[in-house]
């Protein structure tokens, strides 16, 4: 099988299994992902391979929505991929991507897998967590859970544990501080660097109109 034949059967995969999937956690959102990732590989030394298919499998079970289940998505990938006859050392590396490159990962201590693979797919994922589409994700996966958009109440918990990120039901508001508004100083390429910059300026804009808004 031909490496762009492996890539059209791999998104021909994820659109199947992600049908119907969360607004901000579908196919779309794994197809920004994709390209993101492939904009900022231009400008890396990489397996653009390993790069293309770990951005179109990072979310093919998020845990999120497997009952917080965080083997599911690369025993998934990793099943998919060796029915594909991907070599064993590109499937291992782009489990190991899916395992390692999710934002509440790095809140958790110790030892890390690490890549410049890695680095292009997460810089490429964050982005579409930041700017327009991350706000709109961001309210949309908080309508989903049935969150407060805002409470003055409820501050942000800025020192949070894995286990307290994934069990966090703050509102919706809050994710900026807690996540979002983080995320341009932990891009590791810079092109991801870059290409934050603009969108990190649109959510202060963005939350500078709403408590404008909010407090009228």
């Amino acid at each position: 099988m031909t490496e762009k034949h492996l890539v059209t059967e791999t998104i021909n995969f994820v659109k199947e299994t992600l049908k119907g999937a969360e607004g901000g956690h579908d196919w779309f959102h794994i197809q920004r992902v994709f390209n993101n990732a492939r904009q900022i590989a231009q400008n890396e030394e990489v397996n653009i391979l390993v790069v293309e298919l770990a951005a179109l499998l990072h979310d093919i079970a998020d845990p999120k929505f497997h009952n917080g289940d965080e083997s599911l998505g690369p025993q998934t990938a990793k099943k998919f991929l060796l029915e594909q006859n991907v070599a064993s050392d590109i499937t291992e590396h782009i489990v190991n991507i899916i395992k390692y490159m999710s934002f509440k990962n790095s809140l958790e201590k110790g030892e890390k897998f690490v890549s410049k693979e890695l680095h292009v797919v997460q810089d490429a994922d964050r982005l579409d967590a930041i700017g327009a589409i991350g706000i709109a994700r961001t309210f949309n996966y908080g309508g989903y859970k049935n969150r407060e958009l805002y409470n003055p109440e409820v501050p942000p918990n800025l020192n949070m544990s894995k286990e307290e990120y994934k069990n966090s039901n703050a509102p919706t508001i809050n994710h900026f501080y807690e996540k979002l508004l983080l995320l341009k100083d932990k891009m590791n390429t810079q092109t991801g660097r870059d290409l934050a910059e603009e969108r990190h300026q649109f959510m202060l804009d963005y939350l500078k109109q709403f408590y404008k808004e909010w407090n009228a």
